[in-house]
């Protein structure tokens, strides 16, 4: 089995579930005790928190790259970033790197295309939907129309995810204001709506929509799940 490193703790809320999807996979593929080999680092937060919010993203990237760096001299073969919106300083990473960084937008932008949808709703930080880190992979790789939401429903999309749930707070009447935030989107177009924030899959479920909701995280931990067993 290869050994994969990653990056979390933003939040701990959703790179917890990278490690449950992970070892579940694992386990299903090789049976009895098998469970992955993983080098962690988890962040505090409130740490990249300050510096998301205070827009430091050189910082940022410096810190995650150095990270990074760390936990390929430990042995990780490769890198996952266990995060939507600390993409943004991927190129940042990669460039500290020999091994491979497994991009979360690769696997969401597969999967998208192979469910013959060509316009997708996006749902995230307000980073994630106003910076083009992502959306720009899905155009450029996989000639994806990525959607998002008025600036109003930006803020609201927004204030859920750091008021409510990196602090593992989950409303019904949050649920319901997302719900209606992808209704606005598919009439705008959107086949299928990305939730481009780990901790959206939280929130938002499959039977809450009427279209595909494709769930960054779970995808991104099953593509690191197979390459750990590659």
């Amino acid at each position: 089995m290869r050994v994969v490193g990653l990056l979390g703790g933003m939040s701990w809320e959703s790179s917890i579930e990278y490690e449950r999807v992970i070892n579940q996979r694992i386990r299903a593929e090789l049976g009895g005790v098998a469970s992955a080999d993983l080098i962690i680092r988890s962040f505090n937060f409130a740490d990249i928190e300050r510096l998301q919010m205070s827009n430091d993203w050189v910082t940022a990237g410096n810190t995650l790259a150095g990270a990074a760096h760390a936990l390929e001299m430990a042995g990780a073969e490769a890198l996952v970033l266990c995060t939507n919106t600390m993409h943004a300083v991927a190129d940042e990473i990669e460039a500290q790197l020999s091994i491979p960084l497994l991009h979360i937008g690769d696997p969401t932008g597969d999967a998208v295309t192979s469910a013959g949808i060509s316009t997708v709703g996006l749902l995230g930080t307000r980073f994630t939907m106003e910076q083009n880190f992502l959306s720009a992979r899905l155009t450029d790789r996989f000639n994806l129309t990525v959607l998002v939401p008025s600036a109003a429903d930006r803020t609201r999309v927004h204030d859920v995810i750091y008021e409510e749930l990196v602090q593992g707070v989950i409303r019904e009447e949050s649920r319901r204001t997302y719900v209606e935030i992808v209704e606005r989107l598919i009439d705008a177009g959107a086949q299928g709506i990305i939730a481009g924030c780990t901790e959206i899959e939280l929130l938002l479920r499959e039977e809450d929509i009427p279209v595909p909701l494709f769930a960054t995280a779970r995808l991104h931990a099953e593509a690191a799940a197979a390459f750990a067993l590659s």
